[in-house]
């Protein structure tokens, strides 16, 4: 299968090329934060999908442009069915040239492993919205590149193709309407609940049931505006390098998240876990020694130790025996708002094994639940006040030839129509504090309140 190719001029920040595509169906926007980090390389843009899954309980609606039909089949395998390609021609410069772009929510692990149903489902959103592109935009901001791809499956793209071309050549920035909160931030937990469920997870650690727990807090309130106009907002306050914007007619996903789930290409796996975290400060002197304190961290050490052990352990079920390494181990890495420990670890994929099996082995992604995986999500099912939905689920793309890269989805949003809803947690292990772990949810979440004009003394 040949890959249309067309270069086109490089633009340094990709949100005014966004705005290009935004009126058209399914618009996406794989955003590596540049030009305000440096982490992140590539930006993929595309919209108008030719075929969508979006998976509600045990059902799979698969819709293309003209008709509809439910299917019960495991998502990821019917995901590896309308993926399946021959004669792939790769581009060694184009990481994307066609395929899937969507999320995964972490309730979608539900169908692979055995979990208690305590919780209500309050935000409502299908398990999986995944979308097939015939075509996408990509920008490498290493090279300073831009192309136009596609593989031509749907015909539409070549009738588009001229108009596609030429607004990304010369794009308009558009007047970006207004978005505002329109109630105060709701959290779902008082503090003395949340000290108590923290007392309940160290009776648990005491017990000998798990050695971490990854325990969340969530937030709400009513807005009113454009989503798009609140995105551009949070990739100012927080630039990130696996960022996202997925706007779905049921809801719109924002996602300004630091951390790499699982990357895959040419066989070879790559994961970069974060466990450890500091505020910033804007004193450099003050700064310094925040970051001094997490590297020197035994404490952040051990639990990012816990998770490198635990995602080396999910790796092993697909990849080549004696291929899973940890080339990285307690790195430290700087973001607008927050510094990070973070960890890599690589293996290569085994004979036979393809991106679903990989996903399915290590979803969700055990940064961002505990360890043992299993237990610590029987207890964050039981202390947490709704289901996560898409929080530390994972936005993704796969490509035709098997590709793929995603993050965990955490710093990120969902609003549909007036409600909006996020998430901010953090890991419990024997010798966390609880003055501290609480301190780090009010961190982690501090982009998202400066993106919305509130203080996070809001939280009750």
């Amino acid at each position: 299968m040949t890959i249309h190719i067309q270069r086109l001029p490089y633009h340094t920040d990709s949100a005014d090329l966004f705005e290009t595509i935004r009126h058209l169906d399914w618009p996406v926007f794989l955003d590596s934060g540049r030009p305000m980090v440096s982490q992140g390389r590539y930006d993929i843009l595309s919209a108008s999908p030719y075929l969508t899954l979006t998976t509600q309980g045990d059902e799979t609606e698969i819709r293309d442009r003209n008709s509809a039909q439910l299917s019960d089949q495991d998502p990821l395998d019917l995901l590896r069915g309308y993926l399946q390609s021959v004669d792939i021609q790769e581009h060694p410069e184009i990481p994307f040239a066609g395929g899937a772009i969507g999320y995964f929510s972490y309730d979608l692990a539900r169908r692979w492993m055995r979990l208690p149903a305590l919780d209500a489902d309050k935000e409502k959103l299908p398990q999986m919205a995944v979308a097939l592109y015939d075509w996408a935009l990509v920008v490498d901001h290493e090279f300073k590149k831009s192309w136009l791809v596609s593989r031509g499956k749907d015909p539409r793209t070549l009738q588009a193709w001229s108009d596609l071309v030429e607004g990304f050549s010369n794009p308009l920035r558009q007047l970006t309407a207004s978005f505002k909160l329109t109630s105060p931030i709701k959290s779902h937990l008082t503090r003395k609940e949340y000290a108590q469920r923290f007392d309940r997870i160290q009776h648990y650690i005491r017990e000998g049931d798990c050695y971490q727990v990854n325990f969340a807090q969530w937030f709400s309130a009513t807005v009113e505006g454009d989503p798009w106009a609140l995105y551009r907002q949070l990739r100012e306050a927080n630039p990130a390098p696996f960022s996202a914007f997925l706007d779905y007619p049921f809801a719109s996903i924002l996602s300004s998240s630091p951390e790499r789930f699982l990357n895959l290409r040419h066989g070879k796996v790559e994961t970069r876990p974060i466990k450890g975290t500091r505020p910033r400060s804007e004193e450099p002197e003050v700064d310094k020694l925040l970051r001094a304190s997490l590297v020197n961290s035994e404490k952040d050490r051990a639990e990012n130790l816990m998770i490198v052990d635990l995602l080396r352990n999910d790796l092993g079920r697909v990849c080549r025996t004696g291929s899973v390494k940890v080339p990285a181990l307690f790195e430290v890495e700087s973001f607008a708002q927050v510094h990070h420990l973070v960890s890599t670890i690589s293996g290569e994929m085994d004979t036979g094994q393809d991106t679903a099996d990989l996903l399915r082995a290590c979803f969700p992604g055990g940064s961002i639940t505990g360890a043992p995986k299993l237990r610590a999500m029987e207890i964050i099912d039981e202390l947490e006040e709704s289901r996560r939905g898409l929080y530390c689920g994972s936005i993704a793309y796969i490509g035709m030839d098997g590709s793929m890269d995603s993050n965990i989805a955490i710093r990120s949003l969902v609003i549909a129509g007036q409600d909006l809803q996020f998430w901010a947690g953090g890991g419990i292990v024997a010798d966390s504090d609880e003055e501290d772990e609480f301190q780090e949810i009010l961190d982690k979440a501090s982009a998202i309140f400066t993106a919305l004009g509130a203080e996070p003394s809001l939280m009750n």
